[in-house]
């Protein structure tokens, strides 16, 4: 594997931070079907970490098999010092991992604010009787606060997405999985929810792993991760992040 320098420090005060995720040798399998292959990724708290790669390589099989809805054969998931691997998915919703798939899957024949306020159930403590919408949502996502009574399906693409993401946060989520977010959205969206992403690591202190095919979008995060081949094959720092990882992994 071609290996960076990815110990989990920042570089402007050099400490060294313990991982927030720690995954160990995970294999997954789709019934005889090989697809994650000996994976092993660390995420530090408040980092961004960018999984990259072409199509189905396992990025995606990675991101579920985190959240709980895919079941490793071998391997071990570590998150804030606990194993986590054999959690369902609601008790890790509950843990603080929010989860944004691809496709966003918003219920369209809610409203948005309905939408919103799903988000709630994944909290540990019991949902408040008539808890509203936080106005930092609306600060890092302004278009959704016109549109609360609007059907989820009514939104176009990139609202969607802004949805989703909001959705998750309404958890309050201390990792944050987001699966192709920019996909099939157009660029002037792209680069709000780049910096809606970056501002919620910036005022919250919270985790990201984003997989991602946009390059603008990689190079935001910390550092990364490359797959083939259902296996971590390259990673480093994004800041030296070279044009072959980026031919290799990133070209269409």
């Amino acid at each position: 594997m071609i290996q960076g320098d990815i110990t989990a420090t920042r570089e402007s005060d050099n400490i060294l931070f313990p991982p927030m995720l720690q995954i160990s040798n995970i294999n997954v399998y789709y019934g005889e079907s090989h697809i994650l292959r000996e994976v092993d990724l660390s995420i530090a708290r408040g980092e961004m970490v960018c999984l990259i790669g072409r199509n189905g390589v396992g990025k995606t099989t990675l991101l579920k098999t985190i959240m709980g809805l895919l079941k490793p054969k071998t391997g071990t998931i570590n998150y804030l010092n606990q194993n986590i691997t054999k959690l369902s998915p609601d008790r890790r919703a509950k843990q603080g991992i929010g989860y944004v798939p691809q496709g966003r899957e918003i219920i369209p024949r809610l409203t948005v604010k309905e939408n919103l306020l799903l988000g709630l159930e994944a909290r540990q403590k019991p949902r408040k009787v008539k808890e509203e919408i936080p106005d930092e949502i609306f600060e890092l996502f302004p278009v959704l606060k016109t549109m609360l009574s609007r059907m989820g399906g009514d939104l176009s693409g990139g609202q969607q997405q802004q949805l989703a993401i909001a959705r998750a946060l309404m958890g309050k989520p201390q990792l944050l999985l987001l699966d192709e977010p920019t996909e099939g959205i157009q660029p002037s969206i792209i680069l709000e929810i780049e910096a809606a992403v970056r501002q919620i690591i910036q005022t919250t202190g919270i985790s990201v792993l984003l997989v991602e095919q946009h390059l603008h979008f990689v190079r935001q995060a910390d550092k990364y991760y490359a797959m083939q081949k259902g296996g971590i094959v390259a990673s480093g720092l994004t800041r030296h992040l070279s044009q072959d990882i980026i031919q290799k992994f990133l070209a269409v």
